[in-house]
This record gives structure tokens, C-alpha cells and sequence, in this order.
């Protein structure tokens, strides 16, 4: 009975007040960004409706070991990707300044897309070597002004919650910059929304923010040894059952 409430809920109630939320959220970052400083209005609008995303679709949220990061420090982070909702789990609730790293497509959602633009977030374009190596100035650019990144290693959701390999993408702006690298592990994400589905599951999402990985003073990183370093810290906090490949 109650998941039957719940459908109707989530589609003549929660659906409505959401969508509605978003276009308000677009159109303040695009106005706020035009007009102000982008650290502030590319961040603190999405925070808040990603917050809003998580309260009124009954999630709950747990943040463990924010005090491994200092807010004054600019970081790459590495994060699995369970599901739509490590968006909101992890814009609402890291605690951190930053831009994504998202797929070129997402810039064809209407509001959101040429929100995210406005805000500075770096759109991926794998169309070829030229393409890739922009995205990549982009993102070096970004880093170099004291911003942070949030990257998804894995690449794309995954369609069985398992973890999966972790690409180099991320890893060489880290080693590029000298910056430290810090892995996020999410849980409970695929729980919530698997990316098979289109239906809501009301739960419990833990972000998990392990120590970061800092470049060594003299040679600095060494990319198998940070991607390995990463991965394992992320697998380190998941249930067994997500961990295997």
C-alpha cells in the first residue's frame, strides 16, 4: 500500500514541485553567474536544490569524514557512480566548492544544460584527440584558479551497482596540476534510483570522504599507484556485494 502511495506521490506531487524547482534553479545560476561572481552562483543555488531534491523525495543523507578536507584547498575527487542521485548527494552534501566533469550531452537538457554552462562545469567531449585534449585545458584551467573537480572515474553509471574500472582522465589532471586526490565512495545510490528505473525508492544514501591522496614533495604521483590507491579506498567502504567487478 504504501509503495502504491508513493508512486502517485512521487508523480502528482514530488515530480511537479521538483521540475518546477530546477527551472528556478537554472534560471537563478544563468542570472546570478551573468551578473556575480560564478564560485557563488554556480554552487550555492545547486546545493540548496540538491538538498531540497533529497528531503522532499524522502532520502536520507550521511556524510562521513568531512573533516579529512579543508574548504581553502583545491582537490580532484574521484567518486563511484551508482546513480542519478550521487548528483544530488554529492552537490548537496560534500561541503566543498567545485565544478563537475560531465558528459558533453547533458548540455542538451533544457535550463540545466546551459545552467551548468554558465557555472563554469566542464563538459567532456570524447569526439576525438583534439577534443579531448580541450576538455582537458578547460579543466586545467579551472583547477588552476583554486577551484576543485568532481570527476566519476568509472565513466557512466553503473547498470548492476557493481564497481567498475577506473579510467586515467582525472588522474593525469591531478598528476598535470600536483594536486591531491580525494576518493569518494557512495552508497546506497543504485538502492535509490538504479539507472534501469524510473522509480524513486525512498532510503538512505552514506557519502563517505576518505583522506587525501597528496602528490609526493619531490617526484610527485605516480598514476597506477593513485589510481590504485583510489579505487581501493572507494571499495574499502562499500558493501562486499558492490565490490566485485
Amino acid at each position: 500500500m504504501l509503495r502504491i502511495l508513493f508512486f502517485f506521490y512521487q508523480w502528482l506531487i514530488a515530480f511537479p514541485i521538483l521540475l518546477v524547482l530546477t527551472i528556478i534553479t537554472a534560471l537563478v545560476t544563468i542570472v546570478g553567474c551573468f551578473i556575480g561572481d560564478s564560485k557563488v552562483w554556480g554552487y550555492y543555488p545547486g546545493r540548496i536544490w540538491s538538498q531540497l531534491f533529497c528531503w522532499i523525495s524522502f532520502v536520507r543523507v550521511k556524510v562521513k569524514g568531512r573533516e579529512n578536507i579543508d574548504k581553502k584547498t583545491s582537490y580532484v575527487f574521484v567518486a563511484n557512480h551508482q546513480g542519478a542521485y550521487d548528483i544530488f548527494l554529492i552537490y548537496g552534501f560534500l561541503g566543498h566548492n567545485f565544478k563537475w566533469m560531465m558528459k558533453k550531452s547533458l548540455r542538451r537538457i533544457p535550463f540545466v544544460g546551459k545552467a551548468c554552462a554558465a557555472a563554469g562545469h566542464i563538459f567532456v567531449d570524447r569526439s576525438g584527440p583534439k577534443s579531448i585534449r580541450e576538455t582537458l585545458d578547460m579543466a586545467e584551467q579551472t583547477l588552476r584558479h583554486g577551484m576543485s573537480l568532481v570527476v566519476f572515474p568509472e565513466g557512466s553509471r553503473t547498470w548492476n551497482g557493481k564497481l567498475q574500472r577506473f579510467k586515467k582522465g582525472a588522474y593525469q589532471l591531478a598528476i598535470d596540476l600536483n594536486l591531491p586526490v580525494v576518493p569518494l565512495t557512495i552508497d546506497g545510490s543504485f538502492s535509490v534510483l538504479p539507472r534501469s528505473s524510473y522509480l524513486i525508492k525512498p532510503g538512505k544514501m552514506i557519502l563517505t570522504i576518505h583522506k587525501p591522496l597528496f602528490p609526493d614533495p619531490i617526484s610527485g604521483h605516480d598514476i597506477e599507484t593513485l589510481m590504485k590507491k583510489s579505487y581501493e579506498a572507494v571499495e574499502l567502504a562499500l558493501p562486499k556485494e558492490e565490490t566485485a567487478l
